[in-house]
């Protein structure tokens, strides 16, 4: 470990002459320890011990004993894997069996319910449930072939639902003892039921096709469920066989693999025997003649798993044990027995003090026990701890040293890594939001980390050693009494505590903190409490948050008015009141007039300072008590407790004139605005929340339809009140109808007129919408509803939706005749909606259903009040292909006048000019002039409300293209899905 030069200044040449004498010394000290008195002689003895265990590699040795029994097990567990292959390919098929007799049941019942509901859902289930004798029956066929697509069969068994793991065993089970006696009859009596199985499929092909013809009378679905029944019968018994064949199968082989494993046993164990006993004897001989070697090897090195090294100072020679090569990745021959090998593998930090350490053992025998890095043949450093003693001569001069030397790089990486997680134990105390306070198992305060620190106001310097009711107190928030120490019970019940009520910490300064707290013991390895954890967490700043959180949560963020789920709080104890006490309460509901001219015109911030200053104006106007809410948008709601009607109407008149007296003023303009107020009067709790908010909202409106900025009282006998309160109850009942999908699409032809027998090329799509009871609700009793509250897109939606998907599915009437278009009407409001575009698109891409066989019918007075967003609407649509039809076209006062910038397709006269054109000279004179505009601009025309043969004949007379009404053909159910329902259209 030291360099050549090191070497003479330490030992000094006097020592190559002393050194035979040396070593007749060391062979005479026998008192001496081991490594200590080795000579050169002894490091030449373990070499050639080490030559005679290496003659013969161990694993070869060992093998030549043990390789008769790896035979004897290798033939056994060999016997015991094709064994247990086979009975479990054997259970695999009675699992398979019992899957195929499952789904062919479950298939019966399911088409037998079939016949009886129609439903696609039970035929789909059908077809899954089959699907596992099908695919039983695919991987039989496979396998029956001379040379199978072992894949196809794979698939066909992983379609019956069996194991995938199974499979291989099935497999090799079918095709290597398919024509034994056993496996025999279980295929024999496989491909009979197989052969059931399609006389059941051919009955279930045809079942649906009788039923989706609309053939299927009660008689001929009885035939098909008798025809189903026998096939079951004819199966169950099978089954029965299938499975005891297979069971006596079974056991048979079970019991002849037992047989075969216990002869294999009896034969091979007796040869095994004679075979290790001949290996022993010649083992015994061998060991006998290593015995001496050995002795002296294990003396050197047992009990050490260190690498030993052996230096003579004189020649500078070093002996490193096999061991400590391997400690460095290196073999026997690759370093060589001399300082400078040892000293080149040195990391350069630890060489100086390598040398120092040694210097000072050899002339100062200080111990030699140091740690350094080596380089391994990986290319990495590792720790190493070497220790070492030396051998003097008489004069007292070191001339041999010896040691051993122990990787350490585990323990120093432990070290390190236990110093690591020590600094980020402390960091993270340090860094965490709560106090965190240990204390021993007497109380004493022995660390708090910052927060807990700025808590208590001590410092961990001071408070340590104190007890910790010296540095603060804790008292009950709700009596002022001391609260329990949740120390003093985790040292008495010996687990974590959580204290759930919150306590205050006083400070010794006289502050009090709101906190809540909990403790926990620290325990040694052993188990033992040894000290606690306290942790305090400051609840002052939730208080806060929960304070805003809950104001904010009642009060309108802009106005600073309550909103309106506290003002239906406030209600329902109004109206409890006027139930229990008889008293007389008021509610009105406020809507500003203009506000969206405000908004529109100067942007939102003057509409929010104009809702600021309105809420100001009319909480001046009020009594103490009454409550103002902002209810949402420019909607605000006001309750009035124990005020008479007389003195509502006078304090809602108030309101409206301070409103109408209000100008807001905003950069250089003035606005004016003015309120509708509905107003109900409550007494005797004749009312519920919602009964009230609504009437309040239906004379609101009413307010609003006589001519705005007014008040209006509800009267539950008014009817302008009933109409509007009755449409706002078909609000709930359409929202529920979209959510439970209970809306159903007719369709009416719209034939040629000139054509022979009137060819249908056009159908329109009607949507209706099933009640509660199922029963149909004609269009024009919640379609006006849906327009005045906004649900027209949420049904032109389901109708688009459902219609493509039908179409996509059948595009053929009962009789065969092919409907070229579609016509499916839009609302106003889906035109003016910006994401209905993106909405019509999307379901062209999902449904296969072409663009061109699609025409959609909107009104002409929806167009014309949306004229830029129905031109824009059409445009992008008739791009991709689609048709448009202008409804009602005639019914507006310039429709001529708008019909030019409308790029439609298809123009359909206002039924309420056909129907009485044959009878009305000025009727058909409006048919004729719009009949003859359309054409002149390249339009075809649709005449509605054709409800007889003699209008027929004028419209086609007069020249008009198609016809539709219910003189050519009624509504009537369209998809499979209505068919069951269309009695009840």
């Amino acid at each position: 470990m030291l360099s050549g030069s090191a070497v003479e200044a330490l030992a000094g040449n006097p020592a190559r002459q002393a050194n035979s004498g040396f070593r007749y010394d060391l062979r005479r000290r026998a008192g001496r320890p081991v490594h200590v008195q080795r000579s050169k002689r002894g490091l030449r003895d373990m070499a050639t011990l080490g030559n005679i265990l290496n003659y013969i590699p161990i694993s070869r040795r060992l093998l030549l004993i043990i390789w008769p029994f790896l035979v004897i097990v290798v033939i056994l567990v060999w016997l015991s894997s094709e064994s247990m292959d086979i009975l479990m390919a054997t259970r695999a098929y009675s699992e398979g069996e019992s899957l195929w007799s499952k789904g062919q049941k479950q298939a019966i019942f399911y088409l037998l319910r079939y016949s009886e509901t129609q439903s696609e859902v039970d035929f789909r289930k059908y077809r899954e449930r089959i699907a596992v004798t099908l695919g039983d029956k695919k991987a039989r066929l496979e396998l029956e072939k001379p040379d199978p697509d072992y894949s196809i069969a794979w698939q066909g068994f992983v379609e019956g639902d069996n194991h995938p793991e199974d499979i291989p065993r099935m497999i090799m089970l079918y095709r290597r003892f398919r024509h034994i006696d056993f496996m025999a009859k279980v295929i024999d009596l496989w491909t009979e039921g197989d052969r059931l199985i399609g006389d059941l499929t051919v009955a279930a092909e045809e079942l649906n096709a009788a039923i989706w013809s609309g053939k299927a009378d009660p008689a001929s679905l009885n035939a098909f469920r008798e025809r189903l029944v026998r096939i079951d019968t004819e199966l169950t018994p099978l089954t029965d066989r299938f499975t005891r064949t297979l069971g006596d199968a079974t056991r048979k082989t079970k019991f002849l693999l037992l047989l075969v494993n216990l002869a294999a046993a009896g034969i091979l164990i007796p040869i095994g025997i004679w075979l290790s006993q001949r290996m022993v004897r010649r083992g015994e001989e061998a060991e006998t003649a290593l015995n001496l070697s050995q002795e002296r090897f294990n003396l050197a090195v047992s009990g050490s798993n260190d690498g030993l090294w052996d230096w003579n100072v004189d020649t500078g020679e070093v002996y490193y044990s096999p061991r400590f090569k391997q400690l460095l990745g290196l073999s026997d021959r690759e370093m060589e027995g001399s300082v400078a090998a040892l000293m080149s593998r040195l990391h350069p930090e630890d060489k100086r003090a390598t040398e120092r350490a040694f210097q000072k053992h050899l002339q100062r025998a200080v111990p030699f026990d140091i740690e350094v890095r080596l380089l391994t043949k990986a290319g990495e450093y590792r720790w190493f701890r070497s220790r070492g003693q030396s051998v003097r001569n008489s004069e007292g001069r070191a001339v041999r040293m010896a040691g051993a030397t122990t990787d350490v790089t585990d323990r120093r990486l432990a070290a390190a890594e236990l110093f690591e997680e020590k600094e980020r134990a402390q960091v993270t105390l340090a860094s965490i939001a709560d106090g965190v306070i240990t204390t021993d198992t007497e109380g004493w305060v022995q660390y708090l980390n910052p927060v807990a620190e700025t808590l208590t106001g001590w410092v961990t310097a001071s408070a340590r050693g104190l007890p910790l009711q010296a540095i603060f107190r804790m008292i009950d928030e709700t009596n002022r009494t001391p609260a329990p120490s949740p120390i003093e019970m985790v040292l008495r019940e010996g687990r974590n505590v959580e204290m759930a009520a919150t306590v205050l910490l006083l400070r010794t300064d006289g502050t009090e903190i709101p906190i809540v707290q909990s403790a926990a013991p620290i325990r040694a390895r052993s188990g033992d409490i040894i000290g606690v954890v306290l942790v305090l967490h400051d609840v002052s700043n939730e208080r806060q948050y929960a304070a805003k959180l809950s104001y904010q949560a009642s009060h309108d963020s802009l106005t600073g008015l309550i909103n309106r789920a506290e003002f239906e709080q406030r209600l329902s104890l109004a109206l409890k009141s006027a139930a229990q006490l008889g008293r007389h309460h008021a509610v009105m509901y406020l809507d500003l007039d203009q506000f969206k001219v405000v908004n529109d015109t100067c942007g939102h911030a003057a509409g929010d300072q104009l809702m600021r200053q309105v809420s100001t104006l009319l909480l001046r106007r009020l009594r103490e008590g009454d409550t103002l809410a902002r209810l949402g948008g420019d909607e605000f709601g006001v309750l009035l407790e124990n005020c008479s009607p007389d003195n509502a109407l006078r304090i809602a008149d108030q309101l409206r004139q301070t409103v109408m007296d209000f100008h807001l003023a905003w950069e250089d303009r003035k606005f004016s605005v003015g309120v509708s107020i509905g107003v109900v009067n409550i007494k005797d709790g004749l009312f519920t929340i919602t009964d009230v908010l609504s009437a309040a909202d239906s004379a609101c409106y009413v307010a609003k339809e006589k001519g705005r900025n007014r008040v209006q009282v509800y009267h539950a006998e008014d009817s302008e009140l009933s109409l509007r309160q009755g449409e706002m109850e078909w609000i709930g009942r359409l929202q529920k109808a979209l959510d439970e999908d209970r809306f159903v699409l007719y369709a009416q032809d719209i034939v040629e007129i000139k054509a022979p027998r009137g060819r249908v090329t056009h159908r329109e799509l009607l949507v209706r919408m099933l009640d509660e009871r199922g029963e149909i609700v004609p269009p024009m009793t919640f379609i006006p509803a849906a327009e005045r509250y906004g649900l027209m897109p949420s049904i032109d939606r389901w109708v688009l939706r459902n219609a493509l998907a039908i179409i996509a599915r059948q595009r053929f009437d009962e009789r065969g005749e092919a409907a070229d278009i579609f016509s499916i009407n839009l609302s106003g409001a889906s035109i003016g909606d910006e994401s209905f575009l993106g909405f019509i698109r999307e379901q062209f891409t999902h449904f296969d259903v072409p663009c061109q066989c699609i025409c959609f019918e909107i009104t002409e007075t929806a167009a014309i009040a949306r004229l830029d967003k129905a031109t824009h609407f059409i445009q992008e649509l008739r791009a991709l292909g689609c048709l448009f039809s202008l409804d009602d076209f005639g019914a507006g006062m310039s429709s001529f006048a708008y019909l030019k910038h409308l790029p439609v397709d298809y123009l359909k006269i206002d039924g309420g000019f056909v129907k009485d054109m044959a009878d009305d000279p000025i009727d058909r004179a409006m048919v004729e002039a719009i009949n003859s505009v359309g054409h002149v601009m390249g339009k075809k025309t649709i005449a509605e409300f054709v409800d007889s043969e003699r209008v027929a004949a004028l419209l086609r007379e007069i020249g008009v293209d198609y016809a539709q009404g219910y003189g050519v053909a009624k509504p009537r159910p369209f998809g499979p899905r209505l068919r069951m329902a269309a009695g009840s259209a």
